[in-house]
Parts: structure tokens; sequence; C-alpha cells
């Protein structure tokens, strides 16, 4: 009797550190492809003031759009947690879509090489972060549907993991509408 229940309990500890490692390494996992993203989102807050200064000098008196994408670029750079970092994300998306709105009123600017290759660039990088960005929440959901489903969500509310927060646009419908520019 003695031998099933040291049986039983090393059968069960067997279990539970199985599926508390399988936990940590999709948490793992998301936090890995939190740093793709975060490699690319680094890679545009590079190349925001090289594009703020180019357009700075065409549109002098965009002072307000200018100082919104610095604004930006600043709370991205002070953002500690992975949330912080994807609201300021968020932030920063909006403001180059306007700054590029703005773009189209002057075709100088337009033609000039070096926005058009910082566009370009940003352009590449945007769509390398809506890529990452795909494959973390696809790496968010296996990690909360793991952590939800039973009996690991005995386990994991024992050791205390929550469901984690995806990577979405703030506002999806702002994100579908064009900028409009009004002068």
């Amino acid at each position: 009797m003695l031998w099933i229940i040291i049986w039983v309990i090393v059968v069960l500890s067997i279990y539970v550190v199985s599926q508390y490692n399988g936990i940590i390494k999709l948490r793992n996992n998301r936090e890995n492809a939190f740093a793709d993203i975060d490699t690319q989102l680094k890679l545009r807050f590079d190349l925001v003031p090289n594009l703020v200064n180019t357009v700075k000098w065409y549109a002098k008196h965009e002072k307000e759009l200018l100082e919104n994408v610095t604004k930006a670029r600043t709370e991205f750079l002070g953002a500690g947690s992975v949330d912080a970092k994807m609201d300021a994300n968020n932030m920063l998306t909006n403001a180059l879509k306007s700054m590029f709105a703005v773009s189209e009123n002057y075709p100088d600017l337009k033609a000039n090489q070096n926005f058009m290759q910082m566009q370009t660039e940003l352009s590449d990088i945007e769509n390398k972060i809506a890529a990452s960005r795909r494959f973390f929440n696809s790496a968010t959901k296996e990690f909360n549907n793991h952590l939800e489903t039973f009996p690991t969500n005995i386990i994991g509310g024992m050791f205390n993991f929550s469901r984690m927060k995806s990577f979405e646009l703030e506002n999806r419908e702002e994100e579908s509408k064009s900028v409009e520019v009004k002068f």
C-alpha cells in the first residue's frame, strides 16, 4: 500500500513538473517572438530621426506632427515592459502614418531620394513588424490555450501563471482609414 502511494506521488510529481516545464517553454517562446518584434521596432526607431529631419526641412510648419513623432519615439525608448512597448508602438505607428500623409502634399519631398529611400526602408520594416507580430500573437495564443486547458490550468494557477496579452493594434478601424491632412 505504501509503495502505491509513493508511486502515485512520484507519477503526479513528474506530471506536474512536465506541465510546468511546458508552460515555461511556451512563455519563453512568446518572449523570443517579442524579441523579433523588438528588433524591428528598434530598426524603425533608429530610422525615425532621419525621416523626421528630412520631412522637417520640407514641412517646417508641420511642427505638431513632428512633435508627435518625436514624442512617440521617446515613449518607445522609455518603455520597459512588453505591454508598454506595444502601446508605444501603436503611438509611433499612428504618428508615422500621419507623417506620410503630410508628405503627399509636398511634391519635392516625395521626389527627394533620401526620403524615398527611408520610406522604402520603413515600409520594409513595417512589413517585418507585421510578420513578427503575427508570430508573436501565434505564440501568445499557443501559450494561452495551453494555460487555459485542463489540467494545465490547475498547474498554471498553482504557480500564478496568467493569460498573456496579444499584440493588437489600438484601433483596427482607425488603422484601415486613410489619414486626412488639412491646411
